[in-house]
């Protein structure tokens, strides 16, 4: 079992990734959902940074720091620091942002690494909708040095039409420039699907009918 399809596996056992009838907020009915607020113990997030450790050093992203958004995206960089330290010998630091900055003690709108120019920044997230989360960041980040932001790092590719004709993650590419990592895609999940990896092949029918419809 490859690093991805041990991700499937660990996404269904968390009870993250499941199969049925969801109205999403777009208003769309999908046959899986993914609700990463699933994530609940200390070991569970060991080995999701384990999984982000894994895609950087797979895909060779350079990184001289994690920058996780507020809030969902501040234990996820915390982890992967870490599994990048213990699993790779890789010893980048992190920063997260605040919703407001903090006008007493040290100030400022960041916590951890104070950003300098020139500095290799990947941003971590979860999944990936409409890519708000990067939309929100890019400025934050450039308002406090001209960071180089190397790429971006995501639990599942949903690859699916936004409100146009690309995927969120293709949007990303062409609006900033920044390419997104998954550590899995839909694809994936279908493939480990058919593969036996998961269960679901009762699912597949819907699956492979709503990436004909949504699917990029």
């Amino acid at each position: 079992m490859n690093y991805k399809e041990s991700f499937i596996k660990f996404m269904v056992d968390c009870g993250v990734l499941t199969f049925g009838e969801f109205t999403l907020k777009s208003g769309r009915i999908a046959p899986y959902f993914i609700n990463c607020g699933n994530y609940k113990t200390g070991g569970q997030l060991r080995r999701l940074g384990e999984y982000y450790a894994e895609c950087i050093h797979d895909h060779n992203i350079p990184v001289e720091t994690l920058f996780g958004p507020a809030y969902k995206g501040i234990p996820l960089a915390v982890a992967a620091a870490t599994a990048l330290s213990a699993k790779y010998d890789q010893d980048v630091f992190y920063c997260f942002d605040r919703k407001e900055a903090k006008d007493h003690g040290e100030g400022g709108m960041f916590v951890g690494k104070t950003l300098t120019d020139g500095e290799k920044v990947v941003i971590i997230d979860d999944v990936m909708t409409s890519g708000k989360a990067m939309r929100e960041s890019m400025p934050k980040l450039m308002s406090a040095a001209k960071v180089d932001v190397t790429g971006m790092v995501i639990t599942v590719d949903r690859q699916e039409k936004g409100t146009g004709t690309m995927s969120a993650v293709q949007e990303v590419k062409e609006e900033f420039g920044v390419t997104v990592y998954p550590i899995v895609t839909m694809q994936d999940i279908i493939d480990a699907i058919k593969n036996d990896v998961v269960a679901g092949k009762e699912y597949l029918d819907a699956m492979l009918a709503y990436r004909e419809k949504y699917g990029v």
